[in-house]
């Protein structure tokens, strides 16, 4: 376990004194996916060191909201400049980090600014268990993971670009800052109101509006939100607002190896409950059997030459009573534990990648689904909607009450492991304190 949270240098002086028999991982950020990244990679030996951005103003050791730095899984744990804010700091501070280490280090971003950062920057030292800047950028750019749909044949919900990007690339037309007017009349006539405006490039939309995805009730609002993203220079999209069938959103959790998709590692999970039930992030997955799910998925992430772990997202459209393909992180994410609990260790596969370490799946086939629960939403949910009636039965409360369903039975947890108690008091300590974490996985 990490003793404390450092600042940078603390951290590099730290690191100095160590010795490491094979590369470590840097794992950012350093909350809950960062927490299921490090216990995955744990559980086979490999050192874990977390970073994230700093606590306070930087230079001093102090408290730090992230669950992952007091997990048992992490070595050290410890501050650097936010990619978003200075990448160049950014490279220099992970250089710096790797070069007291004494070894090179495998990265694992936990959300997209992070795993775009360090492919991005590139830092000297540091190998990448994934495919490089320009691929991810293609997969996480919805405007140009839609086209790919229309390509392949692949339902998505219904979308209309409106531009507003300036990326400088000169790559794309409508990315000049402008908003098309034509496009926005289209926009609003085909696809009514209330509709979803999303962004291509997910993170910057949410540093401007605090969130990636709005929902406009009419054509004043609508025009006031794509003027907002224009003058932020993000390029963003009308989209269709789907009659999602609520507790069947699936993703294929997945880890994409150099040689590609047909040796792929792949799970479907299905997000059986969400807090808040309908838009919310997930609170309770579990595995499923959906060919159709794993069969799409693994050919966009073919088409784009993309290998490494991601999640891509569907949703069940009512209406045209199909599954549409919403996202793709080319990442890990918050329940990444679930594929590990399956018997698929998709962070120990990637570094198994680039390392001399050697991993072989256990997957083994079961009549019943591997389940994963985010207790602190799903108690929430239980306890604030009355329309909500509990999915665990008596046998997995006793379970998880007494710290039998780390040895026994299919469900495993996001935070809450007695084994590895410091990340769930941790939450119970920031839980209740008046002040704002910034990131919710």
């Amino acid at each position: 376990m990490a003793d404390r949270f450092r600042s940078t240098e603390g951290l590099i002086d730290a690191l100095a004194d160590a010795s490491f028999d094979r590369p470590p991982a840097l794992v950012s950020n350093a909350h809950v996916t960062g927490l299921g990244v490090a216990r995955a990679l744990d559980a086979h030996g490999v050192p874990v060191i977390a970073l994230d951005r700093a606590a306070g103003d930087g230079t001093e050791p102090v408290t730090h909201d992230g669950l992952a730095p007091p997990s048992d899984a992490v070595d050290f744990a410890g501050a650097v400049t936010y990619p978003l804010e200075d990448l160049d700091g950014f490279r220099e501070d992970v250089e710096a980090i790797v070069d007291a280490a004494g070894t090179e280090a495998v990265a694992f971003g936990c959300m997209d600014e992070w795993a775009l950062a360090y492919a991005e920057a590139d830092p000297d030292g540091v190998r990448l268990p994934y495919s490089g800047i320009d691929t991810i950028d293609d997969v996480l750019n919805k405007s140009r993971l839609y086209a790919t749909c229309e390509e392949l044949g692949i339902p998505y919900p219904e979308t209309h670009r409106l531009g507003g990007g300036s990326d400088g690339t000169g790559e794309d037309a409508d990315d000049t800052g402008e908003i098309d007017e034509d496009a926005l009349d289209a926009a609003a006539d085909a696809l009514g109101f209330p509709l979803v405006v999303k962004p291509a490039r997910k993170r910057e939309f949410e540093e401007a509006f605090g969130t990636n995805v709005l929902t406009v009730a009419d054509r004043e609002e609508f025009e006031e939100v794509v003027a907002s993203a224009a003058a932020e220079g993000v390029e963003v999209m009308a989209q269709k607002r789907v009659d999602v069938a609520t507790g069947r959103d699936h993703s294929l959790a997945s880890y994409v190896p150099p040689s590609g998709v047909d040796d792929a590692l792949a799970v479907v999970g299905n997000a059986a409950v969400r807090y808040p039930l309908q838009f919310g992030t997930s609170c309770l997955v579990e595995t499923a059997d959906e060919p159709e799910i794993e069969e799409r998925a693994l050919a966009v992430l073919d088409d784009a030459g993309y290998h490494g772990i991601s999640e891509a997202e569907f949703v069940y459209d009512d209406e045209r009573e199909e599954f549409l393909l919403l996202d793709v992180n080319t990442r890990p994410w918050k329940w990444i534990s679930l594929p590990v609990a399956a018997g698929a260790n998709l962070p120990m596969a990637a570094y198994a990648s680039v390392t001399d370490a050697e991993y072989e799946p256990e997957v083994a086939e079961s009549s019943e689904p591997t389940r994963w629960v985010y207790l602190r939403d799903y108690l929430s949910l239980l306890a604030g909607d009355d329309a909500f009636w509990d999915q665990l039965s008596g046998d997995d409360w006793r379970r998880l009450v007494a710290g039998s369903f780390e040895r026994e039975g299919d469900l495993t947890t996001g935070v809450y492991r007695p084994s590895d108690p410091a990340p769930a008091a941790k939450l119970f300590e920031t839980e209740f304190v008046d002040r704002e974490y910034y990131c919710s996985c």
